[in-house]
């Protein structure tokens, strides 16, 4: 009885022990892991958890600040583009509009003029035709040339210039110009492959003629003034395919599209060698001769002259007979072709002589300036030099790769003493 008491309690006892012993491990480990106890708040401990908590929180929301911020700039960047774009197309359709007007007042007063006779309307109101129509375009005489003027031309316009590799390092001040300006109109019609293979090269609308014999030794070899006097046989073939030229040299700086100042009402718009309004407009110069006595004053009308180096020529049949009246007699005879070009526009006809009846206009002289203006008045007035020019070209002094340097610094980059450095004149 009291063996089988024994045996019934061994494994409480057992159960007992192991209970126990399983108690104190536990206690132990307690002990290890929570030194201060269970429920005993563990600042230190706690604080580093909360803070890695917020540290983790905060790079949470730094980098989810970090997208946002990336993602507004991103579309303040689009916007601004799209808004540029906009601007563009807005400008562009402006200029086009005006042309669109200007052309269309044009032909009406083309058909008033040359439509069915009419009579005379009140005193003041009579306006003779200063608009004289274009030709009808001729694509057979240059295939080649005219689908190229497609894709340059806008509205039937673009500004051309001739050059050689001598006038390179302006060219290429030249084209930067235009190109920083936005103007995409341009072409340059290049005299030798190493001026085509160059502005290539740097994305330049470029034409190059077929071989002419005539034509090619001179814009090989030839210097500034012999090239300018190709123009007006070049020339001749972009009015007879339709297109309006705003005729360029190379020493030229663009700072605005001079499309948008075109008045596009005559024949020729030329920039003026004048330096005030007297001399780019025309003024009453009275020539004194005493030994006449009562008639000792004579009355004679004088303009500076016409720069041939940059002047607006509409496709029209009075511009292709300027343009042929100048080639022929440069090819004839020892001349300047600006002073030939403004002999053949001015020189009223005569016996013996008939003139050219072709309609012109002086360009301002501010908006289109020639350095003679420039150097020796703008530059000088505090008011003058707020206005900025169209272009200026370089046209009175010799040193013009380092001025047309130094008109980019002022206008452009706006440092103010750019021009300081250089004389009035040429030294």
């Amino acid at each position: 009885m009291a063996g089988r008491k024994d045996k019934a309690q061994s494994p409480r006892v057992f159960r007992l022990l192991a209970a126990i012993a399983i108690g104190v491990l536990i206690g132990c480990l307690f002990a290890f892991f929570y030194p201060h106890g269970l429920f005993t708040s563990d600042l230190p401990l706690q604080n580093r958890r909360l803070a890695k908590l917020d540290l983790q929180a905060r790079s949470s929301s730094s980098c989810e600040s970090s997208d946002r911020s990336k993602n507004l700039k991103a579309d303040v960047v689009s916007m601004l583009e799209k808004n540029a774009q906009l601007e563009k197309q807005i400008k562009d359709l402006t200029r086009e509009l005006k042309i669109v007007e200007q052309l269309k007042d044009h032909a009406q007063k083309q058909y008033l003029a040359l439509g069915e006779n009419h009579k005379a309307g009140p005193f003041g109101t009579v306006k003779g035709l200063r608009t004289n129509p274009t030709v009808i375009p001729d694509e057979s005489v240059n295939p080649r040339l005219a689908k190229l003027l497609e894709k340059v031309a806008i509205q039937k316009e673009l500004i051309v210039t001739l050059a050689n590799s001598n006038v390179k390092s302006m060219l290429e001040v030249w084209f930067t110009t235009i190109q920083k300006v936005g103007i995409q109109n341009y072409l340059v019609v290049a005299l030798d492959n190493q001026t085509e293979e160059f502005c290539i090269s740097h994305e330049v609308p470029v034409y190059k003629r077929d071989p002419d014999n005539n034509i090619d030794k001179v814009g090989k070899e030839g210097g500034n003034h012999q090239v300018s006097a190709l123009k007006f046989r070049i020339l001749r073939e972009f009015l007879q395919l339709g297109y309006s030229v705003l005729l360029s040299d190379v020493d030229i700086v663009y700072l605005q599209n001079p499309f948008d100042h075109l008045y596009r009402d005559s024949d020729v718009e030329s920039m003026s060698d004048g330096h005030n309004n007297m001399t780019a407009y025309g003024y009453n110069d009275v020539f004194d001769e005493p030994s006449m006595g009562w008639a000792r004053f004579a009355h004679t009308m004088r303009i500076w002259v016409y720069n041939s180096g940059f002047f607006f020529i509409r496709p029209t049949l009075p511009s292709l007979e300027l343009l042929d009246r100048v080639a022929t007699r440069l090819s004839q005879e020892q001349a300047w072709d600006q002073a030939v070009f403004n002999e053949e526009l001015f020189y009223p006809s005569r016996p013996g002589r008939d003139g050219l009846h072709a309609s012109k206009r002086t360009m301002d002289m501010y908006l289109f300036m020639n350095s003679k203006v420039l150097f020796k008045t703008v530059r000088k007035d505090p008011k003058l030099k707020q206005l900025k020019p169209v272009i200026v070209h370089i046209n009175y002094h010799p040193d013009k790769y380092p001025r047309m340097k130094a008109v980019v610094e002022f206008y452009v980059d706006g440092k103010q003493n750019a021009l300081d450095p250089f004389p009035d004149g040429s030294e």
